[in-house]
């Protein structure tokens, strides 16, 4: 049985169907932060998908930030406030636009420090994922990973943020945690059957843009293909 997850209620489909077991299933694997950070640098996106944005979408970068905790590696994740146009009270990484002139990776360690206080200097990048189109916001966002020794107090933009929490990589590929199916969409954007992934926290749920990020650092930890 899933955690009961947030309040938040999540738009679902006339048609859906059940996924299957995680791909990290009867795996165990090292998840401190010295391990993940081995098997992140000079990784490749276990997705491996090349694309650029449309002519319609804006360019933004998220930062997906480790940490050493009690049990191991744990990432940072915001709600996003209510007063925000798009997304509002979902759980998200740290991030925004990239403006003009600046790269996908000093966007990201911007935005970091900008929304919870994390400086740049106290972060070392290892990776990207893969780019990836939300269709509400019309974003196509590139999700740098990196990792800080640094653990200082968090402090909340609360503007953009309500709410940061660190969340331990072993409690995210918890049988209580994690589930996804398949959901059919018919929006002539957005057509066909795409997967969806979902983490059930006890007072949060991660979907959406964030959830199929974790997804995909989750199976690059593990050495396995989504």
């Amino acid at each position: 049985m899933l955690r009961s997850g947030g309040t938040q209620v999540i738009p679902e489909p006339t048609r859906r169907r059940p996924g299957g077991v995680p791909p990290w299933s009867g795996l165990e694997v090292d998840l401190s932060l010295g391990a993940v950070r081995a098997r992140l640098d000079g990784s490749v996106s276990s997705v491996g998908v090349t694309s650029s944005p449309r002519s319609d979408e804006r360019v933004s970068a998220v930062m997906g930030l480790l940490a050493e905790g009690e049990s191991g590696a744990e990432i940072l994740l915001t709600r996003r406030s209510k007063e925000m146009t798009n997304h509002r009270g979902e759980i998200s990484f740290p991030g925004g636009r990239v403006d003009e002139g600046e790269s996908i990776v000093d966007a990201a360690l911007r935005e970091t420090w900008e929304e919870v206080g994390i400086p740049a200097h106290s972060v070392s990048v290892h990776t990207e994922l893969s780019p990836l189109s939300t269709f509400v916001s019309r974003s196509y966002i590139v999700p740098v990973i990196a990792s800080t020794d640094a653990r200082t107090e968090l402090t909340v933009n609360s503007v953009e943020v309500d709410r940061a929490l660190w969340v331990p990589l072993a409690e995210l590929v918890r049988p209580d945690t994690f589930t996804w199916e398949w959901w059919t969409f018919d929006r002539a954007a957005e057509r066909g059957e795409r997967p969806m992934y979902f983490f059930y926290l006890d007072d949060e749920t991660v979907w959406g843009a964030t959830a199929r990020m974790l997804f995909e650092l989750l199976c690059l930890v593990h050495g396995v293909s989504p």
